[in-house]
């Protein structure tokens, strides 16, 4: 266990932050679930309705510091290439 207030301080500031991040995590697989499933439906309006939160809520993680931008862009660029298969 820490000894310091600081060190004390920074564990609870961790354990909060992983807990968040766990959240956005979790949220970030079911978007992107929801954008591939409606792709293998070959859903093209379903697929770029979710496309479309899909890009704007990566986009809202990255201002969050969940993710890192090049990360979010890569994400979204498969989504993209993927409905636009269709």
């Amino acid at each position: 266990m820490a000894n310091h207030k600081s060190s004390i301080k920074r564990i609870r500031q961790t354990i909060v932050r992983a807990e968040r991040n766990r959240f956005y995590r979790t949220r970030l697989k079911n978007i992107v679930k929801g954008v591939n499933t409606a792709v293998e439906a070959g859903n093209k309006e379903d697929a770029t309705v979710a496309l479309k939160v899909a890009n704007k809520q990566i986009h809202k993680f990255v201002s969050k510091g969940v993710l890192k931008k090049t990360t979010a862009a890569r994400k979204v660029s498969r989504l993209h290439r993927a409905v636009n298969a269709l």
